[in-house]
């Protein structure tokens, strides 16, 4: 089986930052599945390290935004579109996505405003795997994921 993964959860330095956010535990199951990295902000084209960014609503259309008011949602649009094909390709039917991420969040995600505040939502790559029946799954849930697929 293979499995979607967000990238800096397996130890690849593509955060905003530059930085990952390495969780051990994804490799104790990569035995038993396959494990697919993907970083839809690396695939939509911005490079790492990266202003950090934060989605808004604007006229009931969803924006990705710096803090200083560039805008990437383009990018962010497009680096869905190959995180799908890629899940497609492999046949995913879960992924793991690092949380609160202007992307990959699910759930919960930044509010927009960077003042550190989560609100209800997904990121805009979640969003995209959740509407092709694609089951998401954070950092937080692992064990949720690993009972499912036994």
């Amino acid at each position: 089986m293979n499995i979607l993964v967000s990238a800096c959860l397996i130890g690849i330095n593509c955060r905003y930052d530059g930085k990952n956010c390495l969780q051990k535990q994804l490799f104790e199951q990569s035995k038993k599945y396959t494990l697919i990295p993907i970083c839809p902000e690396q695939l939509g084209g911005l490079s790492t390290p990266r202003e950090p960014v934060e989605l808004m609503t604007k006229q009931n259309q969803i924006r990705a935004k710096t803090k200083s008011g560039k805008d990437y949602t383009n990018q962010f649009f497009q680096g869905a579109k190959e995180t799908l094909k890629i899940a497609q390709l492999n046949q995913c039917q879960y992924a793991i996505l690092k949380s609160k991420s202007p992307s990959c969040g699910y759930k919960k995600i930044y509010n927009g405003k960077f003042d550190g505040q989560l609100t209800d939502g997904n990121g805009i790559t979640a969003d995209v795997l959740l509407n092709h029946h694609i089951e998401i799954y954070t950092e937080n849930e692992l064990n949720l994921l690993y009972q499912k697929i036994k």
